[in-house]
């Protein structure tokens, strides 16, 4: 059947269609009875997807409608694979008590699931952002926003569309908004390969989306968050809250604040250097990647900092510098980082879990594990602050111990909380003096029945009295024919039998009351009392939010000793001078990868604007050109996000922008020849160089001729040393050897190359970077 043909329906039919009407692009998601039901193409997919069993529903002459459902418990479980799979989801319940109406229950969208907008657990990577993207285009600039719903991060930029090509990629965002209109031109600048949500164009009017994002935060202006003067991007941070208000997301208290990113505040680093460097992930399936290597953290708050810093490596000497100097207390001092460490384990994602309460989406059990986190804040800030290392005490000041919030999870939450309301033991005995009267009832009424009939039997001499029950008039007193002259006034006679008479009590009905209606009642009052835990707890967002930061850049800088002491890391020496200087400096992640007693051969490596500029680097494939090339720009980065870094000593003045071109290109894949790829890449690095900029270049012009590729790579190498304006330090590794004349002729180019030995005809690979050009390949005995 087609998922839009209108058919003659069953009533439940006529209710399905005009529900998806409003969301066609969505897999909807029904609710009938215990079940989720898929109906037409949404069932066709949903049983491809989720494997489960497509079927015909019999629904009247609409009889060969499709149908695959699930039960609703497992709605955790598959909801996650749709979405992974690249589908919108629309969950439709039943807004009301099937038991309460004769007609129709009413049924509504009770939120709709997105690749960008998402807090199930089983969505969620927890060591990674889920960055919802919006993007406002002007002519040749453009705003861009970031959200992750799940942390309440929210950051905007404004600039040209190079560097906002940049922003996505080092963001790298699950689901990008745009106008209608400008899908193509989407495309045509950013490529394939995000997933697009359209949205009408009154979603990014400059005026409405100003005063939305006022109007969420409560303010007057947005300069209090630095972003006043930034049209195209705030129009696109609106359109990301109306967008939450189209997919029925209306619990964001936990939007407390928006950032701006700044260009002039960070490292340039576009798609392909991310890409060639594996910073995020390795080359294929399985590989290891930079961030796998050096992330160390104790919290996934920490994790996610981590791989923030990477994408957006800072170029601020003072941030950086206090970075180090923590890193260097926990570095020596072993007690205060193994101790922190414990305490940080404790923590858990306070992020995440405090941005369920915002939504009212917080379980019990995560409301325990809250308390948890919060009762590590204040051991954690008193081992900071004893520390003896100023900027490390001064971060921990910040810390907020929530000690009024933590005392009343204490008084009121279960040590234990179960994981859903409704299983009971949520709330602490004394909290409310009903839920203890019904809670004593609901576990002790059989004995509360027993202890009536005692008294009673005692109190009028009746010994074979009994209470029992039936469906007809609840429990009952039964009396022998043989005491009804015993039998009180005040007891009310409801049946008579051939040998015995029953009787109720106007206590008695109480407690059946009480009885029958315990649990439920248990249900609702321990719901009220755990909303107005999370009301107490949705006060304390911002503080939170606050210690959350900080907790996790405690974590990533404790998680740098720790990496540095394992792997025998220094502490890079930041400047605001020129020069690239490592001894003996290493890969991290082939080190890493490495067998056990085999050492990774070390180099040292020394560029500056002055003296040598450019290093031309000859050897023969498999020597180890490449992975010099990426170890130089890795060193680089970590030391640009405050870490140690893999080698005896390293000098280095703050690098502004890190440029690659090494490796085939997945691009190649997708139709676009090898040359025509490495040319693209290299004519981007060379429209954006400065003086700071580091270029690592290999095997350009391979795509070509030899002829061609020589004198490609001759004219790349003279355009970087007479560049009129930036002398950007540049490793260009080649198999021309031919460049090695380029020494002669220019005076910051100096010619290197990867040392081999030749014993008995037969190649041994030094791995040794060695003064001087080389004019033999090996290619045969590589080949």
């Amino acid at each position: 059947m087609n998922g839009n043909k209108k058919i003659a329906e069953t009533p439940l039919m006529r209710q399905y269609f005009s529900i998806k009407a409003k969301h066609p692009d969505a897999l909807l998601l029904f609710r009938v009875g215990d079940f989720y039901e898929t109906f037409g193409d949404d069932a066709v997919t949903a049983s491809k997807v989720l494997g489960i069993v497509l079927t015909k529903r019999a629904n009247g002459s609409a009889s060969h409608v499709e149908l695959a459902g699930f039960p609703h418990h497992s709605l955790d479980s598959y909801l996650p694979k749709l979405v992974r799979a690249g589908y919108k989801v629309a969950v439709c319940d039943q807004l009301e008590d099937p038991k309460l109406t004769k007609k129709i229950v009413k049924r509504g969208i009770t939120e709709l699931v997105t690749p960008g907008v998402a807090y199930n657990d089983q969505l969620l990577d927890n060591k990674e952002h889920n960055f919802l993207g919006a993007l406002h285009f002007q002519k040749d600039k453009a705003g861009i926003a970031f959200l992750d719903i799940s942390t309440g991060t929210f950051k905007i930029a404004e600039g040209s569309l190079e560097y906002i090509s940049l922003l996505l990629a080092s963001m790298n965002p699950r689901e990008v908004l745009i106008e209608k209109s400008i899908r193509k031109a989407f495309t045509d600048k950013f490529g394939n390969d995000y997933y697009l949500s359209v949205m009408d164009e009154w979603a990014f009017v400059r005026d409405a989306c100003h005063d939305k994002l006022i109007q969420h935060f409560g303010t007057v202006s947005l300069k209090g968050f630095g972003v006043g003067e930034m049209p195209l991007a705030t129009t696109a941070a609106g359109a990301i809250l109306f967008y939450l208000e189209q997919t029925r997301h209306d619990g964001i208290g936990h939007l407390c604040s928006i950032s701006r990113i700044d260009q002039e505040d960070f490292v340039w680093i576009d798609r392909f250097t991310f890409r060639n460097l594996e910073v995020f992930h390795g080359s294929t399936e399985g590989a290891q990647s930079l961030v796998n290597v050096i992330d160390k953290c104790s919290t996934p708050m920490g994790s996610r900092l981590l791989r923030q810093w990477l994408a957006l490596p800072s170029k601020n000497i003072n941030e950086l510098d206090e970075r180090l100097d923590i890193t260097q207390s926990f570095f020596q001092d072993q007690s205060l980082r193994l101790n922190l460490r414990e305490l940080l384990e404790e923590t858990g994602d306070l992020e995440r879990v405090v941005s369920k309460a915002a939504a009212g989406r917080i379980t019990p059990r995560e409301m325990g594990v809250l308390r948890k986190g919060l009762t590590q804040l204040g051991p954690i800030k008193s081992l900071c602050q004893s520390s003896g290392n100023g900027k490390l005490a001064d971060l921990a000041s910040g810390i907020d111990e929530c000690s009024g919030l933590l005392d009343k999870l204490d008084r009121e939450l279960l040590p234990d909380p179960a994981g859903m309301i409704g299983k009971g033991d949520v709330i602490c005995k004394g909290v409310n003096q009903e839920l203890d009267n019904l809670r004593n009832i609901a576990r002790h009424g059989k004995d509360i029945l027993a202890e009536i009939q005692k008294r009673e039997s005692e109190s009028t001499g009746i010994t074979s009295l009994k209470i029992s029950y039936n469906n007809v008039f609840g429990y009952y007193l039964e009396v022998r024919n043989t005491h009804k002259d015993k039998v009180p006034p005040h007891w009310i006679r409801k049946q008579t039998l051939v040998s015995a008479e029953r009787y109720i009590t106007q206590e008695l009905k109480e407690y059946e009351e009480k009885i029958l209606g315990a649990e439920e009642k248990m249900v609702v009052l321990e719901q009220m009392l755990f909303n107005l835990l999370t009301e107490a707890v949705q006060k304390e967002i911002p503080s939170i939010q606050k210690n959350a930061y900080i907790i996790s850049k405690i974590d990533c800088l404790s998680g740098y000793a720790t990496l540095a002491l394992e792997k025998n890391y220094c502490r890079p020496v930041l400047d605001l001078e020129t020069k690239l200087e490592i001894t003996e400096g290493r890969h991290p992640v082939i080190e890493s990868m490495m067998p056990p007693g085999e050492e990774y051969v070390a180099n040292d490596l020394y560029l500056d604007n002055e003296t040598q500029q450019i290093i031309i680097l000859t050897g023969p494939n498999m020597a180890g050109k490449s992975a010099l090339l990426r170890q130089t720009a890795l060193i680089a980065l970590m030391a640009q996000i405050g870490s140690f870094v893999p080698a005896k000593e390293v000098k280095m003045g703050i690098i502004d922008k890190i440029f690659t071109r090494v490796g085939a290109s997945d691009n190649i894949s997708k139709g676009e020849s090898t040359f025509m790829v490495e040319m693209l890449e290299t004519a981007t690095i060379l429209h954006n160089l400065s003086s700071r900029s580091l270029v690592l270049l290999d095997e350009i012009g391979r795509g070509t001729s030899t002829y061609d590729g020589m004198s490609i790579a001759w004219s790349i190498v003279e355009h970087l040393h007479e560049h009129p304006e930036f002398r950007a330090k540049t490793l260009f590794a080649t198999h021309y050897h031919e460049l090695n004349d380029l020494e002669k002729k220019f005076k910051r180019v100096k010619n290197w190359h990867i040392a081999v030995k030749e014993v008995n005809k037969n190649i041994i690979f030094l791995r040794k970077l060695t003064p001087g050009g080389v004019a033999h390949s090996f290619g045969i005995h590589v080949a």
